[in-house]
């Protein structure tokens, strides 16, 4: 990805969504640009993340709590917490499946955002919000789907790129909580990118000492983006 060949747009300051008190602003890569599908792979190894069909990355002028991470899916061993978890869904039937919208899908995710992000603005999300914000033209979306038996129980929205895979967002009932779904999802993500031979699984951001983060520096080897580069978390 060179810089003469992508414009950066930096959005104006919004409320942050980690920290009540702050402000955030990010850099985003043109939208328009006609190569958005071969910037995204690049773009993820320079710690940008997809929303929807933007790619961007955390700029706050005051604050670079946001440390992109991700996980050495080559060398990633589950630890107790996460076997017991594999255990507990051993009933679950996790299928690759075409991203897209569809009723049952969509009611799954209405009840997961009423459920788990009450107030926050995305939890009466219509059919177009589900596809605005889960899927892109260009990217290269798949979604695991998870079900017992026949009831879907959860959805891992995830971009498959020539060498690494991006965890973009996770939905599941929330009335199966109990099950860590969430911790699930990623562990199906890593076993796919090992199917595939892909090295790395991105989770996104990891914010020191914020209780919503902390989850990933469970799944190791994790790796943080510093200033000079990629590092294994120790």
């Amino acid at each position: 990805m060179r810089s003469e060949h992508v414009r950066l747009f930096q959005t104006l300051p919004h409320a942050c969504g980690y920290y009540a008190e702050r402000t955030a602003q990010n850099l985003v890569i043109d939208p328009a640009a006609p190569q958005l599908d071969r910037l995204y792979g690049p773009a993820l190894e320079r710690g940008f993340r997809r929303a929807g069909g933007h790619l961007y990355f955390p700029h706050c002028p005051e604050c670079h709590a946001c440390t992109p991470c991700r996980i050495d899916a080559l060398h990633f061993e589950p630890d107790r917490s996460q076997r017991r978890c594999l255990k507990r869904n051993a009933d679950l039937v996790v299928t690759e499946c075409q991203a897209g919208y569809n009723a049952e899908r969509h009611a799954l995710y209405e009840n997961y955002l009423r459920q788990r992000h009450p107030g926050g603005g995305m939890d009466e999300a219509d059919a177009s919000d589900f596809r605005r914000f889960l899927t892109a033209p260009w990217s290269p979306t798949v979604f695991l789907e998870f079900r017992q038996r026949q009831r879907l129980l959860g959805v891992a929205v995830t971009d498959i790129c020539r060498s690494s895979l991006s965890a973009v967002y996770t939905f599941f009932d929330p009335g199966e909580s109990a099950r860590g779904l969430g911790t699930f999802a990623i562990l199906q993500q890593v076993a796919l990118a090992r199917r595939r031979n892909l090295p790395w699984v991105y989770l996104g951001f990891w914010i020191e000492g914020h209780p919503k983060m902390d989850y990933k520096r469970r799944f190791r080897p994790l790796q943080l983006r510093t200033a000079e580069g990629w590092a294994t978390m120790p």
